[in-house]
């Protein structure tokens, strides 16, 4: 099953619809409508890359809540140079990366104010019976893995974006990341993955 996981290889749709009726309201002068459409639209699934990439309920909760912050003053910039799923999780790596490193979160900083936060709760609260399952083999086998392969592998496998989306998303904040490298490096990940599953089915 693992091996089938790691040999994905499609796209996933990019939300067109839902693209189109955010810019419909923004042109609308709309922003505050389209900013909650696009929370409502996409919050759910990068609520889920989040959970994927801190690997703690309450740090993705606080990154999910700077997100819904950023994406709602950052959304009449969008311009469309890329999707509005790729550019959102984007916005969503950044939050995730600044939660991790920014001395806020060491001092037990909460996000609880402002209309994207309570939208961000609001989402965050219906999906969180759905993380009450049990982690499979693949789960416990990421949670050895760095943040950035944590992040590769989400985006790749879980969010099925293409490769020059992820080196998109993967260099905000720092430095460009090409897509060939990144290709690369999944390719290093999955015999990586695979000797630990042989090692995992040795020790049991």
């Amino acid at each position: 099953m693992l091996a089938i996981i790691l040999v994905v290889d499609k796209h996933m749709n990019e939300g067109v619809s839902a693209q189109a009726r955010v810019q419909q309201l923004i042109d609308a002068g709309d922003v505050s409508g389209g900013a909650t459409e696009a929370l409502r639209a996409l919050g759910p699934e990068i609520l889920r890359f989040l959970r994927s990439v801190l690997r703690d309920e309450e740090d993705a909760a606080d990154a999910f809540s700077q997100f819904a912050e950023n994406l709602w003053k950052g959304l009449p910039s969008f311009r469309g140079q890329s999707s509005l799923r790729t550019w959102a999780f984007r916005v969503a790596w950044n939050s995730a990366m600044n939660l991790r490193n920014d001395a806020w979160h060491r001092h037990g900083r909460r996000f609880a104010t402002g209309e994207a936060s309570q939208i961000a709760e609001e989402i965050r609260t219906k999906t969180v019976v759905r993380v009450a399952r049990q982690r499979d083999e693949l789960e416990k086998l990421r949670e050895a893995l760095s943040a950035e392969d944590q992040s590769l592998l989400a985006l790749r496998l879980d969010r099925e974006f293409s490769w020059e989306e992820i080196a998109e998303i993967l260099s905000a904040g720092g430095e460009p990341v090409q897509a060939l490298t990144l290709m690369k490096r999944f390719e290093r990940l999955k015999k990586r993955l695979t000797e630990m599953v042989k090692k995992q089915a040795k020790d049991r």
